[in-house]
C-alpha cells in the first residue's frame, strides 16, 4: 500500500465510500480529532502504568479505529442496499459503553470521595490522561456537530461520552497509585 497518493493534493479527500470532500469538513475534522485521541492514549499506553489499564487502553484504541470508520464514512454509502450494507463498517455496541462504565466503577470504588474538581497535573502520566480526556472532549463536540447535519451511530457519541468520563476517572486513579497530589481547585472567596 503506498502511503502518498497526491490525491489530496488539491485540499480534498476521500471518505470510505468514495465520496470526495474538503479536508477542513466536519467529518474530517471530527474523525480526525478521534485520531488524535487514539494517539494520546498510546502516549498513556507508553508509561509505566498497570498491566491491566494498558490492556484495556488497546481495546479503547480498537473501538476508537471503529468510531473513526463510522465517521470517515459517506452515509449514502453505508445505507441499506436490498437488504445488504453497501459497506461493511463496524458498530459500536452498549456492552462497549458499559465496559467502560464497569471500569470507571470498579476504579471509583477504590478512590476517596470528590468533594472539588481538581487542576490537571501532579505527575506526568496523570497529565497525558488529562490532554486525553480534553482531545475526547472535543471529538465528542465534533462529533456531535456532524450529527446534526447528517446522523450518526448515537452509540459512538455515546462511547465517546463515556471514554472522557473514563479518561478523568483514570487521572485520578493514576494520581492515587503514583502518589501524586491531587490539587483540588477551590475558588477563591471574594
Amino acid at each position: 500500500m503506498k502511503i502518498y497518493t497526491k490525491t489530496g493534493d488539491k485540499g480534498t479527500t476521500a471518505l470510505f465510500g468514495g465520496t470526495r470532500v474538503p479536508k477542513h469538513h466536519i467529518r474530517i475534522e471530527s474523525y480526525g480529532t478521534v485520531d488524535e485521541l487514539n494517539s494520546y492514549l498510546g502516549l498513556i499506553r507508553d508509561q509505566d502504568i498497570n498491566e491491566a489499564y494498558k490492556a484495556l487502553i488497546i481495546q479503547i484504541q480498537d473501538k476508537l479505529f471503529t468510531v473513526g470508520a463510522i465517521l470517515a464514512t459517506d452515509p449514502e454509502k453505508a445505507t441499506l442496499k436490498n437488504g445488504k450494507s453497501r459497506l461493511t463498517i463496524p458498530k459500536i455496541s452498549k456492552e462497549d459503553i458499559e465496559g467502560l462504565e464497569t471500569e470507571m466503577d470498579i476504579m471509583n470504588a477504590a478512590l476517596p470521595p470528590m468533594t472539588h474538581f481538581v487542576l490537571p497535573g501532579g505527575h506526568q502520566t496523570v497529565s497525558f490522561c488529562h490532554i486525553a480526556r480534553c482531545v475526547c472532549r472535543r471529538a465528542e463536540r465534533l462529533a456531535t456537530a456532524l450529527n446534526e447535519i447528517d446522523t450518526i451511530d448515537p452509540n459512538s457519541l455515546m462511547y465517546l461520552n463515556r471514554l472522557s468520563d473514563y479518561l478523568f476517572v483514570l487521572a485520578r486513579k493514576l494520581t492515587f497509585d503514583l502518589q501524586a497530589d491531587e490539587i483540588k481547585w477551590i475558588p477563591e472567596k471574594e
